[in-house]
């Protein structure tokens, strides 16, 4: 594919597939159609057929090049199957990403402007609460999600006592993405609260996390609360309702599969 992609990249290799999938033509023709001279022509066509996209044989005295339909058809369900991705990827994610710091720049008038928001969010995980407080205190199990899609977490810490420290640097090619802060209050299997200063972002946030049982498995509810904002953070705040519900549902479904492999 990366083979007939490159080839039809040519304007020139266009245009000759765009005569040739009307009818065969000789050299001659085409080169009439098309402007070129003849040995112009004949390196294009020997081009598209070293890929497949043409195939050449005698008609009583002359050459003529016939184009190939099945390489061709192949390559356009691949540009199909590229577009349909495309389409049911990140784009609507991004869209909304982009309306919110537009949202939140206009807003951003001076520091402390979202002091004291909050932002709440729920699910239900099918297994334990004690399963899933292991998620949030045992830094590999951390690790395997909480981190938005193109990252992963390099250091992920929660000690579950008053005064642990909490730490959360994703990484990605670009670089890393540091938080630090301290761990408040920890009720093993109920109540997880600490805060995380965003280190380059420019504010602070204190999150609260409640377990409960429930009969299909754990209701997770997490609390979320804005400190010391200022003008440069808004492009970070606008992230945080798209986030946290992205690396939720990772939560989800790395429990989801820890529990089928070794059921609590």
């Amino acid at each position: 594919m990366e083979e007939i992609a490159a080839v039809l990249g040519d304007g020139a290799r266009w245009r000759l597939v765009e005569l040739l999938a009307e009818r065969p033509r000789s050299v001659g023709e085409l080169a009439e159609l098309t402007g070129l001279r003849q040995p112009q022509t004949t390196k294009h066509l020997q081009a598209l057929g070293r890929v497949g996209l043409v195939t050449v044989f005698p008609l009583g005295q002359r050459r003529v090049y016939a184009l190939e339909a099945e390489p061709l058809t192949a390559f356009a369900g691949r540009l199909q199957q590229l577009a349909s991705l495309a389409q049911a990827g990140d784009r609507d994610v991004l869209a909304r990403y982009r309306d919110a710091i537009a949202q939140e720049v206009a807003l951003a008038d001076s520091d402390h402007w979202a002091d004291g928001r909050t932002f709440s969010f729920e699910r239900v995980l099918p297994a334990s609460a004690e399963l899933v407080w292991r998620h949030w205190i045992e830094p590999s199990l951390l690790a395997s999600w909480w981190a938005p899609p193109s990252m992963r977490v390099s250091e992920g810490l929660l000690e579950p006592r008053a005064g642990g420290l909490a730490v959360l640097e994703y990484r990605d090619a670009d670089g890393r993405y540091r938080s630090e802060g301290t761990v408040h209050e920890a009720t093993p299997y109920e109540r997880l609260v600490f805060d995380l200063s965003v280190l380059g972002a420019a504010f602070s946030a204190t999150y609260e996390v409640g377990l409960t049982e429930v009969p299909s498995g754990t209701r997770l509810r997490l609390d979320l609360r804005l400190d010391d904002t200022t003008v440069a953070a808004a492009p970070s705040i606008a992230g945080i309702e798209t986030g946290w519900n992205q690396v939720l549902d990772n939560l989800a479904d790395v429990i989801g599969a820890y529990s089928k492999e070794s059921p609590k």
